[in-house]
């Protein structure tokens, strides 16, 4: 990027314009050389200048920063009678300006711009106006942004370098490119900042000060690195020009955006508790791990670290991106030789012989005897990451939700539990308040995710699916009213419900109407991922590592239908693969020369990777918003040469919308099942390219159930 990548007003205004975030920041982050004329100077003029100048560092650049000094009628008088020398007097002044330090974020800004002076990084220069023995301040404020290709932006107005004029006072600033007919302002301001720096421009005096530059890293110096500088207009910047010293420390080619800043900021400012509410696909890990070292800086890496994750595979997705940060995990699961390793790593931490540690493990196993015994052992600096947090909230994840937890931090796109509020409020009462709310549609808006288009595909059930559907449904009914509200729901019921989702996931014509835009489409393209029909991965009887038998039977029929039949190059991506397989699937997949698509299961719940998806076929119909919220923002992920997605949803229905109606009646369980597919097919229609598309099909339905007529009731399950 450039500065001609930056997108720029023409006029800046203090209480219109978030000046240091929409101005300052993203300029400096693209520059190598900063100019500046502030005005007066005081160690606030030096706090406030902080913003965005560590991009500008990192690319190596450099900052020439003009002030004038506060002169009291005293000083001035002083300098008039020639009482002492004019430079003794004004250097009084300027370190007389130097204040105290009031609050942690001014401490650490001003080490920052001590170590800068320190480093070489950054100048300063005083300027005042002389003229016939009469002393008087230079007030002109402007700045030239300069990057490495030589595009210049020059600025010029009101506006001090100071909190208060960036957000009280009602300032202002002009702006000139040097790529637009501005081109001669830029030059005109430059040159004249050139004079004055060389203290060639007449009438105005520059002097340096070496004195009060040495004094400024006297006073505010306190470490020779700065790990972490808050921005006190919502950005954490990360400088690494020198190596961290912290037990975790992200490596260089991690590059983290505002919101995951403003992430680490707010649970920092929670007291390292919290949740991080992201859509899928946004760098959930990154800023957790992130969040990690600043809180590794606190405590000076003394830290046990708990991370905890549903399944197995995501286990060792964690497990490269925590090595990346310089940490060597314990992975505790089966299949892994942990338990003596892991009880010795406890007892190790507990008596002193380590400071610190990190565990990785299956939300199964870290609620097992054997883990909990240790974990109840330990004290001091632990924290508890919790990935795909919404998963924690079962009765056996809830029991382990223990105190000796200082530092808690819950990960999930989406928090709320399905039908259980309880166990919703017992997870963000344990984890805090929302540190960042980053949606899918602010995702899409930011080019953080990839835009879709969504296709709902309507199908119907056959007669003896419809049958079968309403049969199970009245059976639910009648358990359900004789069991009382307050208890868990019964396993019978629980049973029925996944027969009857089996129904709607397994329905036979979405296997036909598949085959029909495939073969019609795509039986050519690459990088296609049909989803199939799982019930729920909250269901109680799954097991990781093992596929339903109703399950397989469809995935088995779609790896048929599309390699034998359409001859394409094809996979199945299960559980039931282990991890080389699966990274070689995926290698294959995304190089789009060894296989067109992958017919899986699970795994856009589970937390996989696979951003080269360009086209998916949901035939799960799933009503659990975090189900299909999850696997749409899979599909979204960024990826090269990949400018949009497009979702295809097999909408299902009672009946064909296309025929004749047969009766005059509709069974309320009907009712329902339109409901939950029109409330998905909503939220789908609602972020994506063509909304249009899907609102002609819901007025189909509208016409054909008259919708209209049954308002916001609810009938039944």
């Amino acid at each position: 990027m450039s500065l001609r990548d930056v997108e720029l007003k023409s006029e800046y205004r203090s209480l219109i314009d978030n000046v240091a975030k929409d101005f300052y920041i993203p300029l400096l982050k693209q520059a190598v050389t900063y100019k500046r004329a502030v005005g007066f100077f005081s160690s606030s003029a030096l706090a406030e200048i902080s913003k965005g100048i560590l991009g500008l560092v990192n690319n190596g650049g450099t900052i020439q920063l003009v002030a004038s000094p506060h002169l009291s009628d005293e000083d001035v008088e002083a300098i008039k009678k020639g009482y002492e020398l004019r430079e003794k007097i004004i250097e009084n002044a300027l370190i007389r300006e130097l204040h105290g330090v009031n609050t942690e974020m001014e401490q650490e800004r001003l080490n920052l711009l001590a170590n800068l002076i320190a480093d070489g990084f950054l100048d300063i220069k005083i300027a005042l106006t002389e003229q016939n023995g009469e002393i008087g301040m230079y007030h002109e404020k402007m700045g030239i942004i300069a990057d490495s290709e030589g595009n210049k932006v020059a600025f010029s107005g009101s506006m001090n370098e100071s909190a208060t004029a960036m957000t009280m006072n009602y300032e202002a600033i002009d702006v000139f490119c040097s790529w637009l007919d501005e081109k001669d302002r830029v030059t005109s301001k430059e040159n004249a900042f050139t004079a004055i720096w060389n203290n060639t421009e007449p009438s105005i005096v520059t002097i340096d000060f070496p004195n009060v530059k040495e004094e400024i890293i006297k006073r505010y110096r306190r470490s020779p690195v700065i790990d972490v500088v808050r921005e006190e207009f919502g950005d954490y910047v990360y400088i690494s020009r020198k190596p961290s010293t912290c037990w975790i420390s992200k490596p260089d080619y991690v590059k983290f955006y505002d919101y995951q800043i403003d992430a680490m900021i707010s649970w920092e400012n929670e007291n390292y508790r919290g949740i991080f509410d992201m859509a899928t696909g946004t760098g959930k890990t990154y800023t957790a791990l992130g969040a990690l070292e600043v809180l590794c800086n606190k405590v000076k890496s003394n830290l046990g670290v708990f991370i905890v994750c549903p399944y197995q595979h995501l286990v060792e997705q964690w497990v490269t991106d925590i090595k990346a940060f310089g940490i060597k995990p314990l992975i505790c699961y089966s299949g892994y030789d942990w338990k003596k390793k892991y009880k010795s790593l406890i007892s190790d931490f507990k008596l002193g012989v380590i400071k610190n540690f990190c565990v990785v493990t299956t939300n199964a196993t870290f609620a097992s005897e054997n883990m909990q015994k240790e974990i109840d052992k330990l004290k001091g600096n632990v924290c508890l990451v919790v990935d795909e947090a919404h998963n924690f909230g079962a009765k056996k994840q809830l029991e382990c939700m223990k105190e000796v937890f200082k530092y808690r931090l819950a990960l999930s796109a989406t928090l709320e539990r399905h039908h259980d509020d309880e166990g919703t409020q017992k997870l963000k009462n344990y984890f805090g308040n929302k540190c960042i709310e980053y949606s899918l549609a602010r995702a899409i808006k930011e080019d953080k995710l990839t835009p879709y288009y969504y296709h709902p595909i309507p199908i119907y059930l056959d007669d003896d699916e419809l049958e079968a559907y309403n049969e199970l449904t009245e059976k639910i009914i009648k358990i359900l009213q004789n069991s009382k509200k307050d208890e868990p729901m019964p396993k019978l019921a629980e049973t029925l419900l996944i027969k009857r989702a089996r129904i709607i996931a397994g329905a036979r014509n979405k296997l036909k109407a598949l085959y029909e835009i495939i073969k019609e489409r795509y039986v050519t393209e690459n990088q296609i991922l049909v989803y199939c029909g799982a019930t729920t991965v909250e269901n109680s009887s799954y097991i990781e590592g093992k596929i339903d038998e109703e399950e397989k039977r469809q995935i088995e029929i779609v790896v048929d239908m599309l390699g034998n039949n359409l001859g394409m190059r094809v996979s199945k991506f299960t559980s039931e693969e282990n991890a080389a397989e699966r990274e070689m699937i995926k290698e294959n997949f995304a190089d789009g020369t060894m296989l067109q698509a992958l017919v899986a299961i699970r795994c856009l719940d589970e937390g996989v990777n696979i951003p080269g998806i360009r086209t998916a076929f949901i035939l799960a119909s799933s009503t659990n918003p975090k189900e299909y919220i999850q696997r749409r923002g899979r599909v979204l992920r960024k990826a090269p040469n990949k400018p949009f997605a497009r979702i295809y949803d097999f909408i299902t229905l009672p009946r064909n919308i296309d025929e004749p109606m047969h009766g005059s009646e509709y069974l309320n369980s009907e009712y329902s099942l339109i409901r939950r597919e029109y409330e998905r097919m909503e939220d789908f229609a609602s972020l994506a390219e063509n909304s249009s598309d899907a609102a002609k099909l819901q007025e189909k339905i509208d016409d054909f159930y008259k919708l209209n007529y049954i308002g916001g009731k609810d009938y039944g399950i």
